[in-house]
């Protein structure tokens, strides 16, 4: 069985993602939710270190959120939302990366098709 990452540190990510959806003044709502993720782990094919994945699966949004041996985290969670002001893009979903004390983030932006 795999063992889950810190709550906190689940929970940390959780919060740094919907902050990056806050931060265009947009809403997910509640999600992701750190109590729904299930977890695997995943062998690096390079260095050969195992990682711990959270995933979000199975309701309108994906999402994931890998967890380095080294303490790193890397999340992003679909957001599939109009863009609030770019009539012809959407935000595809967004990103964050670093530690728990101090994640770097970003949205992902997308045209619609034409």
């Amino acid at each position: 069985m795999v063992q889950p990452p810190d709550p906190a540190h689940g929970e940390a990510v959780c919060a740094a993602l919907r902050g990056q959806v806050e931060k265009l003044g947009l809403s997910i709502g509640s999600e992701p939710v750190w109590a729904e993720a299930s977890f695997e782990e995943a062998t690096d094919p390079f260095s050969q270190e195992v990682s711990v994945v959270a995933y979000w699966r199975g309701k309108e949004r994906f999402g994931k959120a890998t967890f380095f041996p080294d303490g790193r985290i890397f999340a992003e969670y679909q957001v599939l939302l109009p863009h609030p002001r770019q009539a012809d893009c959407y935000v595809d979903y967004v990103q964050v990366w670093g530690r728990p004390q101090k994640f770097g983030g970003e949205a992902v932006i997308a045209e619609y098709a034409k």
